[in-house]
């Protein structure tokens, strides 16, 4: 029996260990530079309007610019390639006294722009009409004052002037303007005699929508009286007296002025508070002379100044100032309601000189 053969075990083989990878190389990522964050877009601010009294008044300088026209033409003429030399004081002498601004308020004005010239070092036409506008302002800046309304209850305004000058419109106006700043008002129509004039107030009335006491062909004097009673009785604001127009020189009618204001008295012993004069700008020196007529008359208060706009004559102003130096409360360019406005010395002389 053959034998098996013998059984060989095979090498018992150690298992290896898996070689590592080696380690990748450290790369270091690529340095960039920060990029700045966005900044949101700024806000775009909403427009804002312009406030509707700016507007207005703005409106109103394009029409007083408009309305001076005539009286600055004159005056701006003399500085069209002119030379700092006499001859330019000459011609500007010439052109005040033709705007009427008077031989006082003439003189006054050159040598107070000489002064201006000569401390500025002025040397330039231009340079000098600025300096003339300044001039004017200053002139007239003792002029520049507010009517006040509710000092007194009511505050009795009695207004005067010449037929023609505009008197019995700008009481209509003037109604409006106070009704606008929200006061009551009442109108008394003194001008008893004139039938037109108390059909006109009564329109005037009817239009802003105010009381009115009147009697036709009654006396002046008793619907005064009568009127400042009522605006008492009634809790009204104002009380506005509308008197005759007359030229001073009929004395027995500013005599009766006097007497119109003497009964106000009586029935209110503060009033009239105010007592103002209608003038016609169209009338020049001549407007000057009703000033100081009605002043010596009644005592003035304060004026009003019509028809700027038809005028070359507004140099008047300039002599009121110089001479008789009584308060604008306002000026008219216009006919419409809105025409009438407040008095600024600075508005005045720049809308003069362009």
């Amino acid at each position: 029996m053959v034998s098996p053969p013998p059984v060989v075990a095979a090498p018992v083989v150690a298992p290896t260990a898996p070689t590592p990878a080696p380690a990748p190389a450290f790369v270091a990522p690529p340095v960039t530079a920060p990029v700045p964050a966005t900044p949101p877009p700024a806000p775009v601010p909403a427009p804002v309007p312009e406030p509707a009294v700016a507007t207005e008044r703005k409106s109103w300088l394009d029409k007083l610019k408009t309305g001076l026209r005539k009286t600055g033409t004159g005056i701006q003429a003399v500085f069209v390639n002119a030379q700092i030399d006499d001859a330019l004081y000459e011609e500007l002498e010439s052109a005040l006294l033709m705007a009427d601004t008077g031989v006082k308020a003439t003189e006054f004005l050159l040598d107070d722009l000489r002064g201006r010239v000569k401390r500025q070092m002025a040397t330039t036409a231009p340079q000098v009409k600025l300096l003339l506008a300044d001039a004017i302002a200053d002139l007239l800046k003792p002029l520049e004052k507010p009517l006040v309304i509710g000092e007194f209850t009511p505050t009795v305004i009695m207004v005067a002037g010449v037929n023609g000058a505009g008197k019995t419109t700008s009481i209509g106006k003037l109604t409006k303007h106070l009704a606008t700043e929200g006061a009551s008002v009442l109108l008394a129509a003194a001008d008893t005699f004139r039938a037109a004039a108390r059909e006109q107030l009564l329109v005037w009335a009817d239009r802003n929508t105010v009381e009115i006491v009147s009697n036709e062909g009654g006396d002046p004097s008793a619907v005064s009286f009568d009127a400042v009673n009522a605006g008492k009785a009634r809790g009204k604001d104002v009380v506005l007296v509308d008197t005759a127009g007359r030229l001073p020189t009929q004395l027995h009618l500013m005599d009766e002025l006097k007497k119109i204001k003497r009964v106000v008295t009586k029935a209110d012993a503060t009033a009239p508070h105010e007592v103002l004069l209608v003038i016609d700008g169209n009338t020049g020196q001549n407007a000057l002379a009703q000033v100081k007529a009605f002043d010596e008359t009644l005592g003035l208060t304060g004026l009003i100044v019509t028809k700027l706009d038809g005028t070359a004559k507004g140099g008047v102003l300039c002599a009121i100032a110089r001479e008789r130096p009584i308060p604008v409360y306002f000026i008219g360019v216009g006919e419409k309601l809105e025409d009438l406005e407040t008095f600024s010395a600075r508005e005045f002389a720049q809308a003069l000189l362009g």
